[in-house]
């Protein structure tokens, strides 16, 4: 019968223990991020995946679909990249130039709509949902002028993503 309360007290203890599943938390007491590699499967998914979502977005606010723009995507690389060499995220080049700027040299001679940037270790959808949290960025998405959209990361060896959305007409 000694065996039993043994028993019970190793169960309980091992119950306590931390495996490495446990969840990390940060100094502000939120969960560590976790690195989203993208693989080269990922990569070739990517854009029809967040062009699916972003469609879907539209849709059930009425607006009108977009489609997906070789120069657009092209410039949203370009500044995905650039964001990671300055080391943030922002709207302008190292060399000054604007997303209207990137979008001409890429061969886009449209009306650039909007720019979306992030730099995260999110998902694509997990940084969409967070950009349609924000009403400003929200309104790029949603804007019904824009009916084309580049769609592109820039992933650094450690994990960190810098995305860019561009939209236009």
């Amino acid at each position: 019968m000694k065996a039993l309360p043994i028993l019970a007290l190793l169960m309980a203890l091992g119950a306590c223990a931390t495996t490495s599943n446990d969840v990390q938390l940060a100094p502000d007491g939120k969960p560590m991020p976790k690195v989203y590699r993208i693989t080269k499967k990922d990569a070739e998914v990517i854009p029809s995946r967040a062009l699916e979502a972003v469609n879907s977005l539209r849709a059930a606010r009425g607006t009108g679909p977009m489609q997906l723009n070789t120069q657009l995507a092209i410039a949203a690389t370009v500044h995905s990249k650039d964001m990671a060499k300055q080391n943030r995220p922002w709207h302008w080049g190292s060399d000054g130039s604007s997303p209207l700027d990137r979008a001409k040299r890429a061969g886009f001679y449209g009306e650039v709509v909007g720019e979306n940037i992030s730099e995260t270790y999110e998902t694509e959808t997990e940084t969409l949902s967070a950009w349609m949290s924000d009403p400003e960025t929200r309104d790029v998405i949603l804007n019904p002028a824009a009916t084309e959209m580049g769609f592109a990361w820039y992933q650094e060896p450690s994990g960190k993503i810098w995305w860019t959305m561009l939209t236009g007409r």
